[in-house]
């Protein structure tokens, strides 16, 4: 789209309706978000009607993210060229068609699929909110409250996920969870059509086909290779595609340089406050993502809570999530990015070491504590490194900051159950030995013990599960508290993200 153009559009849209844009947006978001984790409560009910196996529960929860953040350049290439409200809408119909996809599974690998077809659908989503954002706000400071909603919704939709799938599963059944997105995606469809403004830039040239293959494989397979390293795997199969992951990923940085024209413009990398941001972005989904998965199973298996009581118990969570996420426009131009992001991110570090120094077994006094600090650190940390991701990029290349932030966002997800659930498991085997294999294998298959009878195998089960938690708290204060250290010292002294491009 010429300047020009662009300019006038933006205009239109700095009237009273930009509001109303926007929540036609953080609907879509919110749903999006939601998706990520409203399956964590739903799990037990599954497990029982499905049958699927230790792998396959993992990869029900995961893939979504995953396959998310594996299309996210590319989609948000393909906004940029052919218009951000046309890929928004088409992709919210593809999530409602995947949606009904995965409610009718009848087996553990049409569910998957579905999952599959729903991360496709969240990847065409996602960039074009934060992109028209961009678009529809110039003025930084509107634009940094706006990006603090946007970022509020998508935190909140990720922690009132497990609280509305458990009150759907207990209801209605664990198809539910998938159900309810329909009538969301039917009336923010409509809305879309009528509210929306279109956004491109004519610009750009024809999306780089080799490009797009290659990030999508080396996410993926990046993933994938985590995945089974963390959890014990040390094949020559896994390590081969964890290599594969990171060459290829590698060769698609050394493309994006030599093209005049590139999907994801790596050299904004070079910014060191950019290069933080996405690191704040992936650290602070990685730790809440995981925390939540984990949690959601300890209320439920330990506890004996319902679905709808361990989504109930999580609300501290949500609450912090929005806190945090509206007090960081103002802490930001009172404090600067780096103060606020090193809050963030310490709250983080707070937050898992309050849960490695809890007394087993963990009473949930410790976890609301442990849920509040989450939440803060959360809200804190994505809305800050959002306005930077934002203001780094011209208003007509908005979609590659929404491809850096959300790829940082959901892949952080799909890591964090992936890597610390997985480490998770294996301390949680490993102090399961000489307990029946299948018990062994899972909480929940040690409940499904249970339930026949063997309750010795269930108390076993919840002291391996207390233990392997403060095991993971105490690998998750490293890993956070170091990337922590280093995203303070990306970002220069007395940097502000209000300038705007």
């Amino acid at each position: 789209m010429h300047p020009i153009e662009l300019a006038a559009q933006s205009r239109r849209a700095s009237g009273g309706g930009r509001w109303a844009m926007l929540a036609v947006l953080c609907a879509s978001l919110l749903l999006v978000a939601m998706d990520a984790t409203i399956l964590n409560v739903a799990l037990p009910s599954l497990i029982d009607d499905l049958r699927p196996d230790a792998l396959q529960q993992l990869w029900i929860i995961d893939i979504y993210g995953l396959v998310l953040g594996g299309l996210l350049v590319t989609t948000a290439a393909i906004s940029d060229r052919y218009g951000r409200k046309r890929l928004f809408l088409a992709g919210f119909v593809l999530f409602g068609v995947a949606s009904v996809v995965a409610a009718t599974a009848g087996s553990s690998w049409q569910l998957i699929a579905g999952r599959v077809l729903l991360g496709i659908g969240g990847a065409m989503v996602m960039p074009s909110t934060l992109s028209l954002i961009r678009n529809i706000f110039t003025d930084a400071r509107e634009r940094a409250l706006a990006i603090g909603i946007w970022a509020a919704v998508a935190g909140a939709g990720a922690a009132i996920g497990p609280l509305v799938g458990g009150l759907l599963v207990e209801t209605y059944g664990w198809a539910a969870a998938f159900w309810v997105n329909v009538p969301v995606v039917v009336v923010t469809v409509v809305a879309g059509i009528w509210l929306l403004p279109e956004f491109k830039d004519a610009g750009h040239g024809p999306p780089d086909v080799l490009g797009a293959v290659l990030s999508v494989v080396g996410i993926v397979a990046l993933a994938w290779g985590i995945k089974h390293v963390a959890k014990g795997s040390l094949t020559l199969s896994d390590l081969a595609i964890l290599a594969a992951g990171i060459l290829v990923l590698t060769l698609f940085a050394r493309r994006q340089l030599s093209l005049p024209d590139p999907l994801l413009d790596v050299r904004l990398f070079k910014n060191r406050a950019f290069t933080a941001a996405a690191l704040a972005t992936l650290m602070a989904m990685l730790a809440v993502g995981a925390a939540l998965f984990l949690m959601s199973l300890w209320l439920q298996y330990v506890h004996g809570y319902s679905p709808f009581q361990a989504g109930l118990h999580t609300v501290p969570a949500a609450g912090a999530m929005l806190v945090g996420s509206l007090l960081s426009p103002w802490l930001m131009e009172r404090l600067g990015v780096r103060a606020v992001m090193a809050l963030g991110l310490g709250g983080l570090v707070l937050g898992f070491l309050v849960l490695a120094l809890s007394p087993e077994p963990t009473t949930y006094g410790y976890v609301a504590v442990v849920f509040v600090a989450l939440g803060l650190g959360d809200g804190l940390a994505i809305t800050t490194a959002a306005s930077v991701l934002v203001s780094a990029v011209p208003a007509e290349r908005a979609g590659q900051a929404g491809a850096v932030s959300e790829t940082s966002y959901e892949l952080g997800v799909g890591l964090g159950v992936a890597l610390l659930g997985s480490i998770h498991g294996a301390v949680y085997t490993h102090h399961m030995a000489g307990a029946p294999a299948q018990a062994a294998e899972s909480v929940g298959s040690a409940h499904e013990l249970a339930e026949q009878g063997d309750g010795a195998v269930m108390d076993a089960a919840r002291a391996a599960f207390d233990s392997a938690l403060t095991t993971t708290a105490y690998v998750s204060v490293a890993i956070v508290a170091t990337v922590t250290v280093l995203v303070v010292w990306l970002v220069p002294h007395g940097f502000k993200a209000t300038a705007g491009h």
